[in-house]
């Protein structure tokens, strides 16, 4: 599973060993650095118990060892309103 801007993760020790007390972690985006096969990069906030961001967070981990809680909400259709005609009309100067 690769994450997408907007999931929610559970980062446990099957993540890396680093961490040593399980979080959640709601993805900004993957970061493009060199990593080791299977290894991410990734810039996101590490959220509370009430799901509310506390601290934002770059983290290496496995890809394997992560687990999704909620996916990234579906991203809707951009609605592009029809502008209303300007109306054109002299102006006097002077």
């Amino acid at each position: 599973m690769l994450p997408r801007s907007g999931d929610v993760l559970h980062v446990t020790r099957a993540a890396s060993v680093q961490f040593l007390r399980p979080f959640m972690f709601r993805v900004i985006r993957v970061l493009d650095w060199p990593t080791y096969d299977g290894w991410l990069w990734l810039d996101g906030y590490e959220l509370n118990a009430a799901g509310d961001a506390v601290n934002r967070r770059s983290i290496y981990v496995q890809r394997q060892g992560l687990r999704q809680l909620r996916p990234a909400p579906e991203q809707r259709p951009h609605t592009v309103r029809q502008r209303r005609p300007v109306s054109r009309t002299p102006v006097r100067v002077g």
